[in-house]
């Protein structure tokens, strides 16, 4: 009887063991499966700014910096356009030189939410410029912008800018001329509702099928497809190909998670794919590059793409939205306003 219970409690005690050690094992299994997905240390970026989108490799992928001096250099021209600004035209009896044009500016250059500049015409040239120190200018121009997404120049801002522009010309001996307010004001409205009308953000949505990711995890793919880090914590941007000019597309996802002590053990579900349509010109195929960038972090980071609401974005649907962005890119050609140009970003900002 003895001998019996002695046996029994060895098997007992065999069974206990062996149920405790697979309990370890599954909680060992179940914890390493929720861990967030950590960066390959293996893999070490290389200096790549590319023109167009590269394949996921080690051999393509940039390192993470902002350093885009070696890039061309956007052309420096006047920023006043009839198109989208008012424009009073200030004459000056003699030159004046570009340093007391600069102390004649005021503090803040912007009237109301609309920004606020003044051009000279160079006395060499004959040409309108910004103004710059040690030049002479016959003339100069001041203008406020017509309409942003903020909305519409009203009654109030256009006040405003006839003040700002009077003293300026005060200040260097010119007499401003202004045009006719209910025009300007009219012409604010009409090309706010085109804008409004016109205007497109597209945001796609990247959720984790399993594992959550680390914010290194996202970093190290978005890196390997020409992304940089951007100046805020879980932003990073894919460049244009011109120094100066607005990033192609953004990539965002928690910046508290990127903060973290420790961000290695912070676990993401989610990251945003942004493309500002009219800030980008049509050349640069700003949407192809954001539905390819999409397909390949879905694919190597087992993610799914969906639109803001969760639902999942086919093919048919991603074709969809391309004709559309045609027929938007067409209607912004129209009105000369084509996306990318230096009027168009600033409409849409």
């Amino acid at each position: 009887m003895l001998a019996s219970m002695s046996s029994l409690q060895l098997s007992l005690a065999g069974i206990g063991a062996l149920t405790l050690g697979a309990v370890v094992v599954y909680n060992y299994w179940t914890s390493r499966k929720n861990e967030p997905r950590q960066a390959d240390p293996q893999i070490e970026p290389v200096a790549s700014t590319p023109d167009t989108l590269p394949e996921a490799s080690a051999q393509t992928e940039p390192i993470l910096t902002d350093d885009f001096s070696s890039l061309p250099q956007p052309d420096r021209k006047p920023q006043l356009d009839a198109l989208i600004d008012v424009i009073a035209t200030i004459e000056v009896d003699h030159p004046v030189s570009g340093d007391a044009a600069l102390a004649a500016l005021p503090v803040t250059r912007r009237v109301g939410t609309k920004p606020f500049h003044v051009e000279g015409c160079s006395d060499l040239s004959g040409e309108w410029e910004a103004l710059v120190a040690g030049r002479r200018y016959s003339a100069f121009q001041a203008g406020v912008q017509l309409a942003n997404r903020v909305g519409a120049l009203n009654n109030i801002e256009f006040s405003e800018f006839v003040v700002k522009t009077q003293a300026f010309a005060d200040a260097v001996g010119g007499a401003a001329n202004f045009s006719d307010m209910l025009e300007e004001v009219a012409r604010a409205r009409e090309l706010d509702q085109f804008a409004s009308a016109h205007d497109a953000q597209l945001s796609f949505t990247l959720c984790a099928s399993a594992s959550a990711w680390s914010p290194g995890y996202i970093q190290q793919h978005a890196a390997r497809l020409g992304f940089v880090a951007g100046v805020i914590p879980g932003r990073m941007v894919l460049p244009a190909a011109v120094a100066g000019l607005p990033p192609i597309l953004s990539l965002t996802f928690d910046t508290q998670a990127a903060m973290a002590d420790d961000p290695a053990l912070s676990a993401i579900r989610e990251c945003s794919l942004s493309l500002d349509v009219p800030q980008i010109a049509r050349e640069d195929q700003p949407f192809g590059r954001l539905r390819e960038v999409a397909r390949l972090l879905a694919e190597h980071m087992d993610g799914v793409v969906t639109d803001g609401n969760g639902q999942m974005l086919g093919e048919d649907v991603l074709d969809q939205i391309a004709n559309d962005l045609h027929q938007l890119y067409d209607a912004l050609d129209a009105r000369e306003l084509s996306a990318g140009t230096p009027q168009a970003r600033r409409l849409f900002s």
